[in-house]
């Protein structure tokens, strides 16, 4: 295993020089000639190029300046109509300004209704007691009701 590691690392370090000498311009088997890259440099005439005169008259089809030309200006545009749009007041007002106000009182008020039932049910089972002349009945209606005022306010805490 040993021996592969060492002959990897071998070819690698003779692969990394035989690239340095080439980035370098330095050939193995003659004469070190400077190999020159450039955009300008003909290789096949070893002169430089010559660069084309483009006449400044001559207009480019097709530029990503005329492609943007009025964009700028129309998204501004849009964004003031956006904005313009959104101060309007009866935008921002919800329709039924107590919306929210309703909403939270609902849970609250569905006891409450509960409990009104609750008494307005006491008050009769009274007020037949009371009629009927039954004294015991008056009593258990009179219990029933404090129970129920106990069962509340243990709900409550």
């Amino acid at each position: 295993m040993d021996s592969t590691l060492a002959t990897a690392s071998e070819a690698r370090k003779a692969r990394l020089l035989a690239l340095k000498r080439k980035k370098e311009g330095i050939q193995d088997d003659g004469p070190a000639e400077p190999i020159i890259k450039s955009r300008n440099f003909d290789h096949e005439s070893r002169t430089l190029k010559k660069r084309a005169v483009v006449p400044e008259d001559v207009e480019m089809e097709d530029t990503v300046e005329r492609n943007v030309a009025g964009l700028a200006e129309n998204i501004i545009a849009e964004d003031e109509e956006r904005r313009a749009q959104e101060l309007d007041v009866f935008n921002i007002a919800p329709k039924r300004p107590n919306w929210d106000l309703k909403r939270e009182m609902d849970k609250k008020l569905a006891k409450l209704q509960r409990r009104t039932q609750e008494s307005i049910h006491t008050l009769i089972r009274q007020r037949l007691a009371a009629q009927k002349g039954d004294a015991d009945d008056i009593a258990g209606a009179m219990r029933a009701q404090e129970k129920a005022q106990n069962q509340d306010d243990d709900d409550d805490d």
